[in-house]
């Protein structure tokens, strides 16, 4: 199965540079972060999404920590454009096939596209229960 060149150009990137694609965690003690951590056991990928959002509702800044395949960090490493500067509602939006077409997964690698959609789903969750 070969990587589609959207995977293999995000998840090179994100190698070459974690920093700039925003690998890394927030303080989880901040009242302005909210946190989305899913798995699939069946393959071994994780996703930990936090996202730090104003008091407006504006998610301000994204990072993310993935272990798993090129596919799961590419998705991971979408999810952040998709995230920054929208609000919780436009985040609630974002769907797994929104993610799988950007990417061109083939269907064996769908669950990354819907753990990235789950991933956000847990995020939003968290900053409803903070507020």
């Amino acid at each position: 199965m070969a990587y589609s060149k959207e995977v293999v150009q995000r998840f090179e990137d994100v190698l070459k540079n974690p920093e700039k694609h925003s690998v890394g965690s927030f303080d989880p003690n901040d009242p302005n972060v909210a946190t989305g951590m899913v798995g699939a056991p069946a393959c071994g990928d994780v996703m930990k999404l936090d996202m730090k959002i104003d008091i407006d509702g504006l998610i301000e800044d994204v990072k993310f920590k993935t272990y798993g395949c090129g596919s799961a960090i590419a998705s991971s490493s979408l999810f952040v454009d998709m995230l920054k500067g929208k609000t919780i509602e436009e985040a609630k939006q974002i769907q797994d096939k929104d993610i799988a077409k950007i990417l061109d997964l083939p269907p064996i690698k769908l669950h990354c596209s819907v753990l990235a959609e789950e991933a956000i789903t847990k995020a939003v969750e968290d900053w409803e229960t903070k507020k």
